[in-house]
């Protein structure tokens, strides 16, 4: 949704079922290296670290806002919330075009990142199933 004057230009969600535990999709954005794989256009400083129920951010660099990322156990695995409440940088306003491709943009980079942990951290995994435990050596 694009916003109204006095909110960002920017407001996004998306919401995406991984068959893992919170704990799992929480380790992929530990670490603040993976953040600029992530969001290459993006300086994010932690104002909220809230451990397995995810992170909250400032944003900077290319939109100025904050951005979250919020793990809700659901069933056997979590619902990954991504909220992006953000303006383009500059000092004037983006047209309603170019605010219309930059929403399209984030929106489809968010549900890729949702899909990219999806397939990596389920490793094939089907809902109902108990994760693989590795083997004792």
């Amino acid at each position: 949704m694009l916003a109204s004057e006095n909110a960002p230009a920017l407001d996004i969600v998306d919401e995406t079922f991984l068959a893992v535990p919170p704990s799992t999709v929480a380790a992929a954005f530990a670490d603040p290296r993976s953040w600029s794989k992530y969001w290459p256009d993006l300086v994010l400083e932690v104002y909220t670290d809230r451990g397995d129920e995810g992170l909250r951010w400032t944003v900077r660099g290319a939109l100025v806002g904050t951005m979250e990322v919020w793990l809700e156990p659901v069933l056997d695995g979590t619902l990954l919330h991504y909220f992006l409440r953000a303006t383009p940088a500059g000092s004037a306003p983006p047209r309603p075009a170019r605010l219309r491709r930059e929403f399209d943009r984030r929106a489809r980079a968010a549900k890729a990142i949702a899909l990219e942990l999806k397939q990596v951290l389920e490793d094939g995994r089907e809902p109902g199933v108990p994760p693989q435990v590795p083997a004792a050596r």
